[in-house]
């Protein structure tokens, strides 16, 4: 591919990873907005997806959708920005799997619950894996300041799980669930928008 078609492949793949976390988090927020009976401490946040009418089905489109979005950003932003780098393609290759594990959240609810827990492990655990990958890649490439910046944002997003197993500081999960996607997300928006330039 010419580098004038690469260029506007990467950014493609940067537009939808700035536009992914949007639309996850704007659903979420809706679903949660439309379901007064939710609870932050009480609730895990995959518990939007199983109720009837507009709340579910908002739920586990933005997840759907964003799960989407996110694996063309591994698979043209990512990829195309460190496909010089093994490491880094191991990492974009990690992150496009936590994108289809997200995917999966979406389409197999709490009413497929062994599915849906195994998905959500996957998601929960890959993200940060991913995260971490690729720092070392940003690393290795002198890129000392993305380095900090992911592996921040890997920190951000496994310390909620890593607190909650250790001092149970909430009886459910939708606090740790949304801190930690929110982590990726911002991780996802500046090197969305940082691809762009």
């Amino acid at each position: 591919m010419s580098e004038s078609g690469n260029v506007t492949k990467q950014r493609l793949g940067a537009a939808t990873g700035i536009i992914a976390p949007i639309i996850a988090f704007s659903c979420i927020l809706t679903a949660v907005a439309f379901y007064p009976a939710f609870s932050w401490t009480n609730n895990a946040l995959s518990d939007l997806g199983i109720i009837s009418g507009i709340t579910g089905l908002l739920f586990n489109f933005g997840l759907c959708a964003s799960g989407l979005l996110g694996f063309n950003f591994a698979l043209f932003g990512l990829l195309t920005c460190i496909e010089k780098s093994w490491i880094g393609k191991i990492g974009a290759i990690i992150y496009a799997a936590a994108t289809i594990a997200l995917i999966a959240i979406g389409v197999f609810n709490e009413g497929y619950s062994g599915t849906h827990f195994a998905v959500s492990v996957a998601f929960f655990m890959l993200t940060p894996i991913a995260l971490f990958v690729i720092t070392c890649a940003y690393w290795l490439a002198q890129k000392r300041c993305m380095a900090v910046f992911t592996v921040s944002a890997g920190v951000a997003a496994a310390l909620p799980w890593l607190l909650l197993f250790a001092f149970s500081y909430v009886p459910n999960v939708a606090i740790p669930e949304f801190i930690s996607g929110l982590a990726v997300s911002v991780w996802n928006i500046m090197l969305g928008y940082r691809m762009t330039k």
